[in-house]
């Protein structure tokens, strides 16, 4: 940071905020004109000097209720917009003051240097004037409202300035005032309330004081559309057949339910009947109905519970289905809703409490294929996918009933993208609420290339077998601290394209899609649907199954199970890693973008053999705790000793061996655009884990964990480095709250390696102090495969004979 003339610049900088004085008794003025005993007071924006960062953490002041309400970055630029209290002005004054101050300089007398006060905060500060509408705007500025008189759905963030319900209500009175409607519900996070407002730009930066009164502005969603149904070839006679081999579980407190969040269900359909009852299709709005006038959620529904029917409809074996289906009608675009917005995140609300009021003991699996239009939000989180985190770590009751979300990544609809395939997979991103922390997002990837419809001689396959799916979105696009997703990829389906015409052509045929139930059984009794939609209720599926298999397992854990069992096609490593026999961890990253951690494979998941087995560990730590007034610190790791078989392992000598550690927690949401990684971040916590390394002693390996951690503290990086056998390795792998990675190696290697760490790194929970958070306890699940080849060697049975003994923790 190049060094201001000190006095020239600080009292510059005065007479900035000597400026702002007039608006805030202009500010004042209206506030008492409407009756308004607890003002606003002003918000503030800070502009920082051409590629210098601005300390922004700095300008807030909490405890005087001066806030920091966002952070915006230019090309160039950081802009910061502050909510200053009437009266509290000075206290920012004083900073200045301080400043100039020679007094009270840092002197350092071995070097003969002077700091003034306050100096990194001011120097980057460019200007500082009073907050415009564009200083509220976090949105993607492509979609700022560029005519004055538009009118459209304002997602409206507001500070909660300890009292929620009072903000609220005064927001919602100036609202009113200047003529906007507002939509029925709002969001509620810890230090955001997120409400929907119709009205124009000109309404919006009429009032000074509803400008004051807001945190952060952002265009509304709207959800996408969804693909229409293509006529079946098979005849509805197939469906008594069958129905004859079908068997479904009954009702029970452990029969897992998927509860799909869609467009309503048509319970009467004969491939339905048997597995959901009325009692268990719900809505949202009483005046929908619970039908499906659509037929997506129908069609999800058939996917859910059978899978892809085509297998099931070719084949005379027996069909033994261990899950029953929930309806809750989410969507449904024959009724105008008064005109408003859906406002997404309180819906999911609502339709989520609906079966758990019906049937609170029920165990379950969410299923939501329903997403916004765009993907502009790039892995930020929004209200919708920070509620899905909130629902998922059940934050208002303490987390006592986690649930398991699964969600599409939202699908590439243009044909035209479709025939430019891989290429706009990489460039469109996941939709929102995809870039849900605590969700299973799940992308599509395809293995149907058989063309079977006549007149398609000259059609061929977009995706290759095995490869991602044209329809698939990622986040190649996302900034690095976001998470990876997608977190894994199930069949959803392929394109056609063509060459007969002047330019590729590209089009969705039966023969790629999937089959599965259709919602009007008086014309029809199958359809075919494709995409993440498709690819969801199948990874939903298989969460049932693991759910039903296992029902004392925790949510984490299968989620967890669910990526720990996944594997790369031949053809995603020839897509998207530049060398697939020796790929660079950045390589990886980029394959873990598009294609999550895989194709998931149940056998893998539920099962373990003799040369492939995976141990399970659900366990607990405290990340923080605060002594007195002192700043929360870090607390607890735990160090897991692993029970490897050393005599089998030495045994195999070079041999190569596989390690798969996958670690699944939930973090707390509190989001807003108050910087990535400062103390307003959104995660409540994080973990990471490392592992043992040849030729360390358990001493050194703890201190390099303590190392590991204060590095993520601090954001230096002086450990050791990457371990260069693990294929993601510790600067990719630790996005999100699901982290995966493999280490390859020689068996003897592995066999030094008996040690593993779980330990936190900061989040919200230490970094807001005030709301109180820092002593929570957070779980998590642990899960650790060794994989051999085809040799003679039972490493199954040598560990299961040291794991009946209690492993140390």
């Amino acid at each position: 940071m190049p060094r201001q003339n000190r006095q020239a610049h600080g009292q510059g900088l005065q007479r900035q905020f000597d400026n702002l004085k007039p608006a805030i008794e202009q500010a004042r003025t209206q506030q008492e004109a409407i009756g308004m005993e607890d003002g606003f007071g002003l918000q503030i924006e800070f502009e920082s000097f051409p590629d210098i960062e601005l300390a922004f953490e700095s300008l807030a002041a909490e405890s005087s209720g001066i806030e920091l309400l966002n952070v915006r970055h230019d090309e160039h630029s950081t802009f910061a917009t502050v909510s200053v209290p009437d009266g509290k002005l000075h206290i920012l004054e004083n900073k200045i003051a301080a400043y100039l101050d020679e007094t009270k300089d840092t002197v350092n007398e071995e070097k003969g240097t002077r700091t003034p006060k306050n100096q990194k905060l001011l120097d980057a500060i460019r200007s500082i004037r009073v907050a415009s509408i564009k200083s509220l705007w976090t949105d993607d500025p492509e979609v700022f409202p560029a005519d004055a008189e538009e009118a459209f759905w304002w997602e409206v963030w507001l500070p909660v300035r300890g009292n929620r319900t009072q903000v609220t209500e005064q927001f919602k009175q100036l609202a009113q005032s200047l003529n906007f409607r507002l939509a029925k519900g709002q969001i509620e996070f810890p230090e955001r309330t997120v409400l929907l407002a119709y009205g124009s730009l000109q309404q919006m930066q009429h009032s000074v004081l509803t400008l004051n009164s807001i945190a952060e502005l952002r265009r509304a969603k709207e959800t996408a559309d969804f693909f229409d149904s293509l006529p079946p070839e098979e005849q509805p006679e197939w469906s008594d057949e069958l129905l004859q081999r079908i068997t479904v579980a009954n009702e029970g407190v452990d029969v897992p339910h998927i509860c799909l969040l869609d467009t309503g269900v048509n319970e009467a359909h004969p491939l339905l009947a048997l597995a959901i009852a009325s009692q268990d299709t719900h809505t949202v709005e009483p005046g929908w109905g619970t039908d499906d006038k659509e037929g997506h959620g129908t069609e999800m529904a058939g996917l859910a519970l059978l899978g892809n029917l085509t297998p099931a409809l070719d084949s005379s074996e027996p069909i033994e289905i261990f899950h029953r289906l929930e309806s809750v009608k989410l969507l449904d675009r024959n009724h105008s809703n008064s005109g408003e917005p859906d406002h997404h995140g309180y819906l999911t609300v609502e339709a989520v409490s609906r079966p758990e009021i019906t049937a609170a003991q029920r165990s379950r699996v969410f299923s939501m294929a329903v997403t916004a239009r765009d993907a502009r939000d790039r892995g930020r989180p929004s209200a919708w996918s920070a509620t899905i985190d909130r629902l998922a770590v059940d934050y208002d009751n303490q987390g006592e009933t986690p649930r398991l979300f699964v969600i599409s990544a939202g699908n590439i609809e243009d044909p035209n993208a479709w025939a430019q395939y891989p290429a706009s997979n990489t460039t469109d991103g996941i939709h929102d609420p995809g870039q849900a922390w605590n969700a299973l997002t799940v992308g599509a990837s395809t293995e149907l290339i058989h063309l079977s419809e006549p007149d398609t001689d000259d059609y061929h396959p977009v995706a290759p077998f095995g490869g991602l799916s044209p329809f698939s979105t990622t986040s190649q696009t996302w900034e690095g601290h976001w998470p990876l997703k997608p977190d894994v990829v199930f069949e959803g389906g392929n394109a056609a394209i063509t060459t007969l015409y002047a330019t590729q052509y590209a089009e969705t045929k039966a023969s790629l899609s999937l089959l599965t139930t259709c919602a009007e059984i008086s014309q029809k009794l199958f359809t075919t649907t494709n995409a993440t939609s498709a690819a969801s209720a199948l990874a939903a599926r298989m969460a049932a199954r693991l759910m039903a298999e296992y029902p004392e397992l925790r949510i984490e854990t299968i989620r967890g199970l669910l990526v720990h069992s996944a594997a790369w096609t031949p053809a995603m490593k020839q897509q998207f890693l530049a060398n697939p026999d020796n790929p660079n961890k950045s390589d990886v990253a980029r394959l873990v973008r598009h294609c999550g951690f895989g194709q998931p494979d149940l056998a893998s998941a539920l099962w373990s053999v003799e040369n492939s087995l995976t141990l399970i560990c659900e366990d607990s730590l405290q990340p923080f705790m605060r002594e007195g007034s002192n700043a929360p610190k870090l607390r607890d790791m735990n160090l897991h000793q692993l029970p490897w078989p050393l005599a089998e392992l030495e045994a195999l000598g070079e041999t190569e061996v596989e390690m798969r550690v996958t670690l699944s927690y939930f973090i707390e949401p509190n989001p807003s655009n108050r910087g990535i990684k400062s103390r307003y971040r959104y995660e409540s916590h994080g973990f990471r884990f490392e592992v043992k390394r040849p030729h360390e002693s358990d001493d050194e390996f703890r201190q390099r964990i303590n190392l590991a951690a204060r590095d993520a503290e601090e954001g230096s990086s002086t450990s050791s480095g990457d371990d260069p056998k693990w294929m993601l390795g510790t600067r990719n792998r630790h996005r999100g709250s699901l982290h995966s990675d493999i280490w390859k190696g020689p068996a003897a290697d592995l066999a030094s390696r008996g040690m593993l760490a779980v330990f936190p790194v900061s989040g919200w929970w230490k970094t807001r102090p005030k709301l109180e958070r820092y002593d929570q306890s957070a779980e998590y699940s642990l899960l650790v495969s060794i994989r051999a080849p085809e040799v003679d060697v039972e490493l199954y049975t040598a560990i299961e004979n040291q794991i009946k003994v209690a492993v140390k923790i």
